[in-house]
């Protein structure tokens, strides 16, 4: 899948459901204020109170929109998306230290009194340079303001028991985590220390409090591997992702400033985000494209197919990538998705490049030396990336989502070109899930007459506090012809 983030609303995607109409979710309904009240807290945070109460009204279905920053000095724009990610990335964590302050754990929060005690907390815990009383103050003066003093006194007993668990003055961290019931892992690599233990005695729900991870996804990933791999990956999902460049394809020399990764063919790029746009402008040669991203293409690099179908390109960097890897080839790319194909009509459209509607697929029926599959998927070998997507997983969801890829495996096998048996199918996801890697590939070969050339997985690489150079993230793809 394409990388940074897809929009959710598309093909059933996991990548979210519609908004409910109520904004209820997990934390019930959120009652609408009577009037507009002047703001209680700086602008920045009431930039992120907004957007998490927003998002507790849809968890675990949490939205994929960006935080509004606009109008914000670069200071403030900074401290903002730092606070709305650490939340975003250990919601569950958080919540979990939440609710053990809680007279009553089992009692729901209304969306507002969440968002205000999801703010305060994760500047407590995980925020170097917001003072406690500040996370404390301003969460209970905004929460005051939109739900009334009732829930503003249960937002500050729960701060002042999390600033109790953090403790007073500086806080504590440890060298490394050491998997304890008082301490938290950290994206660096060290563990902050708690004043009391504070996460389950039992090992595999002390590991999915304390990585943010549901216990479903953990128990998943140790029953395909084991609980000490279960563990990594968790860990694996708290890193701060890289960006990453697919060098592969560079006609000229490499501007300064990158580092070569682990993954020939990729260099770690550590730019600002206007040095990253400035360089893609100038670069066409050059793209963001994360190892297991383009591991599928890589694959199938030897083969001479005259006409290339990408199925579900989405923004298009892997049809960019199997552009320049098949210099010979004609491409058409397409994705049921509207906003998408917009996209992707003005990123990859070109002499090479055919950008067609999703109907219009027809007409391609029997013309496709390789069908590109790379499929909507659980995208649990993206969570360091995605880390909205861990929240959604459940047994359910995936028995949907894996019908949903042999639905658009069957229907794309009318688009290889028979004569001769030489269409093959190029099938990926990004996820770790068998169900939607290897057997998906068993199926194909059973009941549609192609086996399986080739087959290769990658599992996610590096742990919090490793150099960014080790860090990739995981993906299966699967040649069938």
């Amino acid at each position: 899948m394409d990388h940074p983030r897809k929009p959710s609303q598309s093909r059933g995607r996991p990548g979210g459901r519609a908004p409910r109409s109520d904004s209820s979710g997990r934390y019930g309904p959120s009652r609408p204020s009577k009037a507009p009240r002047p703001p209680a807290v700086d602008e920045p945070r009431e930039r992120v109170l907004q957007a998490l109460a927003r998002q507790a009204g849809r968890f675990p279905d949490l939205d994929l929109f960006a935080l509004d920053t606009s109008g914000l000095d670069h200071r403030d724009a900074a401290f903002a998306h730092a606070l709305y990610d650490a939340v975003m990335r250990r919601w569950l964590t958080i919540e979990h230290l939440i609710r053990g302050c809680l007279n009553r754990p089992e009692d729901r929060v209304e969306p507002r009194s969440m968002a205000a005690l999801l703010s305060g907390a994760a500047q407590m815990l995980f925020l170097d340079k917001a003072p406690a009383y500040a996370a404390v103050n301003q969460s209970v003066e905004w929460v005051k303001t939109r739900a009334g003093p009732g829930p503003s006194r249960l937002v500050n007993a729960v701060l002042r028991r999390i600033a109790e668990l953090v403790g007073e003055g500086e806080r504590q961290f440890r060298e490394t985590y050491s998997d304890r019931t008082d301490e938290l892992p950290l994206a660096d690599g060290r563990a902050l220390g708690l004043m009391h233990s504070a996460l389950p005695d039992d090992p595999v729900r002390r590991l999915a409090a304390a990585t943010s991870n549901p216990i479903e996804l953990l128990r998943s990933w140790a029953k395909n591997s084991s609980l000490r791999e279960a563990r990594r990956l968790a860990l694996h999902g708290l890193c701060n992702p890289p960006t990453i460049l697919n060098v592969a394809h560079a006609t000229s020399e490499l501007p300064d400033g990158l580092t070569p990764h682990s993954a020939p063919g990729h260099q770690v790029f550590s730019g600002s985000r206007e040095q990253l746009v400035s360089l893609l402008d100038q670069r066409r040669d050059i793209w963001v494209q994360d190892p297991a991203s383009s591991l599928a293409v890589q694959m199938a690099s030897d083969l001479k197919p005259g006409v290339i179908i990408d199925v579900c390109a989405g923004m298009g960097t892997k049809t960019r990538q199997l552009a320049a890897a098949f210099p010979e080839a004609s491409i058409v790319a397409t994705d049921v998705d509207l906003p998408r194909l917009a996209t992707l009509k003005k990123s990859v459209a070109s002499d090479r490049v055919t950008v067609i509607g999703f109907e219009s697929l027809s007409e391609w029926y029997g013309k496709a030396d390789l069908v590109f599959l790379d499929v909507p998927c659980s995208n649990t070998g993206v969570l360091a990336r995605r880390v909205e997507a861990r929240y959604r997983f459940d047994r359910a969801r995936q028995e949907s989502l894996t019908a949903m890829q042999r639905q658009i495996l069957a229907d794309s096998m009318r688009l290889l070109r028979r004569q001769g048996g030489s269409g093959k199918v190029l099938y990926s996801t990004c996820s770790l899930d068998p169900e939607e890697n290897r057997d998906q590939s068993a199926w194909v070969s059973r009941w549609h007459g192609l086996r399986v050339e080739r087959e290769s997985e990658r599992t996610p690489e590096g742990l919090p506090g490793d150099p960014p150079e080790r860090y990739s993230d995981g993906s299966y793809a699967s040649l069938l012809g």
